[in-house]
């Protein structure tokens, strides 16, 4: 076992470049009998070198192998099936201090889960800068070339609840802690560029409304009701929002195939005292893609934790997730260039009127040990920075810097929640704070304040040479004054942007969207309001959805009920305006199809009697790529091809569906596909066939399979279509592949429903 060990080992050193190759061959030594715990501490251990927080979270971190049951005190316990009692049937006794130190720490292991973004799920990484913006900003995690800075990401939704569905149609949260060598610098991102509201002050009025209704606590995890949209369609500043969140871009495929937005514009500071606005951006490698409503409301329901499973599969095989970082710059004294205030959160800069300058890498590929520790524990907040970063006075930003160390004190209970593991900066903590539940620092000495003689004045403060913060010397004039900027009123212009920018099958889905989130509110006054506030983007669509609720069409006299009482209504209404830039192609999802299958999921519909030589050879065409390959039988049996191939299915046809994967292959094999008909299976495996066919996604048929094939809507259609490919000749194995590169054939969506 040493000697195997120490191969590993070489293996490791040898192919930590090649990660996926690596995989394999330990995939095929674990099949070999070598046990999978050598394997995976090896693997883990090249995949964290040089990652300071892994390292320090190992001191934190405890394994049971082998290890006897003990209590919180370190008792070992010699008993865990039976309480203490006066008799084997008498009366439990209050001395079992096992019993009740058990019992006590159960009933208190829940904490409060957040109020917005409470399910989620994360991973640990790196971030890699390819090229220097010492440019631009004195951080060092951004200045030389090269530099790696250890990450942990939290991906999460906004409105449901813990317990909620990943599938749900919603924003997604992206944060990003980085542990810097100047302490911990937290970038709490979305994957949507703007946001509802422009002002914080309207948070909690916003949440309200999404929230389960107070009176019943209906709906759960969803927007699709009355108070939502009584609320929206009072707010002209959320209707760039409402274009979003009614896109494909709410329900992503992914984590990992969608996009990370800073929301606000952020300033970068360089040594020289410089600052120039910058707004991120996270780029996936994947591209960006989404799955159908009507999958995602039957992805709930097969699998509600489907894009936690997704993070957490992909980082296991070692297809790491990697995003493009980079940042919009505008110099300070562009500020005013634009036809609209990029202060204001409900707005984008075009990236074709500033492109984004990818400079870094951002790649997870390193699951938490304790999902609760972890995961649940660590906590975000946008004031959380690094000299060469600062704010801008965007009002929901600032009101950001306030709310979220408010809710960390509150959930996790106490002002020492920087000292939880996950969240301690990789540099050690030197200051006066004191005390407080769980304390776990202990500061030796017996000064705790500043300025101070007994001490020798320590810790000191830092000069800016050595790395003090100091915050940017903006120039303020003004008088105090609780209003809205005149350039802030603009509602609709970068909402007609987003809208314009949309292909035809994503402004249809959009469409469809509002359809089904309208006609669940039960009171038509807010239904007629909010197909009004369309009006004001585009009418057709406005026109379209009012056709679908049976209200009409109004003029808005005053669209904006966001009003103070004392302020002049019109002042504060948006007309109608047209934006500088009439389409941006960054904005829709068909520009960013990457040619590649990494990681996309195919079933194998498979039964006894393949075809063993094409399925073996698909299947590893698949792999090399990076595929995914799950097979779905119609029992969990062993299947046996035609030559004694056996293989073990990984889903049966009633626990699984073709909502769950990317593309499916119905095998090769006249004595698979005779199993397949029979009565007990038939139904069922063109139920999957048929339904992957609607959601679009790229289906092969194998030879020998007709007896499926003309039995499935597919027979019947009358239109060319690249991503249903019959095994006719050498090119099929090859169309599949380019078919799954595709992500879905999203243009023949009409045709493939019946309805052209």
């Amino acid at each position: 076992m040493y000697v195997m060990g120490s191969i590993l080992h070489v293996l490791a050193e040898h192919f930590y470049s090649a990660k996926i190759l690596l995989y394999t061959y330990l995939t095929e030594i674990f099949q070999a009998g070598v046990p999978l715990n050598i394997i995976t501490n090896i693997f883990m251990k090249k995949n964290n070198v040089n990652n300071p927080k892994v390292d320090q979270l190992q001191q934190y971190t405890t394994d049971n192998s082998g290890e006897k049951l003990t209590t919180n005190q370190g008792l070992k316990i010699n008993n865990n099936q039976d309480s203490l009692k006066s008799d084997d049937r008498g009366a439990t006794l209050l001395e079992d201090f096992i019993l009740r130190e058990k019992i006590t720490h159960f009933d208190h292991e829940r904490i409060p889960e957040r109020i917005v973004h409470a399910r989620g799920s994360g991973a640990h990484g790196v971030f890699r800068l390819s090229k220097s913006m010492e440019k631009y900003t004195k951080a060092k995690f951004l200045s030389e070339a090269g530099k790696e800075t250890p990450v942990f990401v939290r991906f999460s939704t906004v409105a449901g609840s813990r317990g909620s569905t990943d599938l749900a149609r919603d924003v997604r949260g992206f944060a990003i802690k980085f542990y810097t060598e100047e302490g911990n610098y937290d970038l709490v991102a979305n994957n949507i560029p703007v946001f509802f509201i422009q002002d914080a002050i309207k948070f909690p009025d916003l949440v309200h409304a999404v929230k389960p209704e107070p009176d019943h606590e209906i709906p759960q995890a969803s927007s699709a009701h009355d108070t939502f949209w009584d609320f929206i369609s009072l707010m002209p500043e959320s209707m760039h929002m409402i274009m979003w969140l009614m896109s494909d871009r709410a329900i992503p495929r992914s984590y990992r195939m969608m996009e990370g937005f800073g929301v606000h514009s952020f300033r970068f500071v360089n040594s020289e005292g410089a600052a120039f606005f910058v707004k991120f951006h996270l780029k996936p490698k994947l591209g960006v893609h989404s799955v159908a409503w009507p999958e995602a409301q039957k992805i709930s329901g097969f699998d509600p934790d489907f894009h936690r499973r997704d993070l957490w599969e992909a980082i296991e095989k070692g297809t790491f997730p990697e995003w493009d970082f980079g940042v919009q710059i505008v110099p300070e004294e562009n500020e005013f260039d634009f036809d609209f205030d990029f202060l204001d959160p409900t707005k984008i800069i075009p990236e074709e009127v500033v492109p984004v300058e990818i400079f870094g890498t951002l790649t997870l590929n390193r699951n938490p040990d304790n999902f609760f520790a972890e995961t649940e524990q660590i906590a975000f907040h946008p004031g959380h920075i690094v000299p060469g970063i600062d704010f801008t006075n965007d009002p929901l930003l600032q009101g950001r810097l306030f709310s979220y160390t408010d809710t960390q004190l509150s959930r996790l209970g106490s002002p020492n929640f920087h000292e939880i593991p996950i969240n301690r900066s990789i540099n050690t903590v030197h200051n006066n704070q004191r005390d407080g539940h769980m304390r776990q620092q202990i500061a030796k000495g017996k000064v705790s304040y500043e300025p101070n003689s007994i001490g020798g004045g320590c810790p000191f403060q830092a000069m800016m040479k050595d790395g003090g913060f100091a915050s940017y010397g903006e120039k303020i004039s003004g008088t105090k004054i609780r209003a809205r900027s005149e350039s802030f009123v603009d509602h609709y212009s970068q909402a007609k942007l987003f809208y314009n920018s949309q292909s035809e099958y994503e402004k249809e889905h959009l469409q469809k969207a509002l359809i089904f989130e309208l006609t669940k509110v039960t009171i038509p006054a807010i239904r007629e309001r909010m197909v009004s506030q369309l009006n004001f983007i585009d009418k057709e669509l406005a026109q379209k959805v009012a056709s679908k609720l049976g209200v009409e069409v109004k003029i808005l006299e005053k669209p904006n009920g966001s009003i103070p009482a004392d302020a002049d209504p019109q002042s504060l209404q948006s007309e109608e305006r047209e934006p500088e830039t009439k389409v941006s192609e960054a904005l829709s999802m068909a520009n960013t199809i990457k040619d590649s299958i990494k990681s996309r999921k195919i079933a194998f519909l498979i039964a006894e009697g393949f075809d063993d030589e094409s399925v073996s050879s698909l299947m590893n065409k698949l792999e090399e790529q990076g595929g995914v390959v799950e097979l779905v039988a119609p029992e969990m049996i062993p299947v046996k091809g035609e030559n004694g191939t056996t293989f073990m299915p990984h889903h049966s046809i009633t626990s699984t569906a073709s909502v769950c994967f990317d593309a499916v292959y119905v095998v090769s094999g006249e004595n698979s596909t005779h199993h397949w008909v029979q009565p007990d299976y038939k139904n069922g495996v063109l139920d999957f066939i048929n339904e992957a066919y609607r959601h679009c996604k790229a289906i092969y048929f194998g030879n020998h399979t007709e007896l499926i094939y003309d039995h499935t809507d597919i027979y019947t259609k009358k239109h060319e279509d690249y991503a249903v490919i019959l095994e006719e000749n050498n090119s099929g194995d090859q169309n599949f592949i380019s078919a799954i590169a595709s992500h879905r054939a999203w243009k023949l969506e009409k045709q493939r429903n019946g309805m052209k």
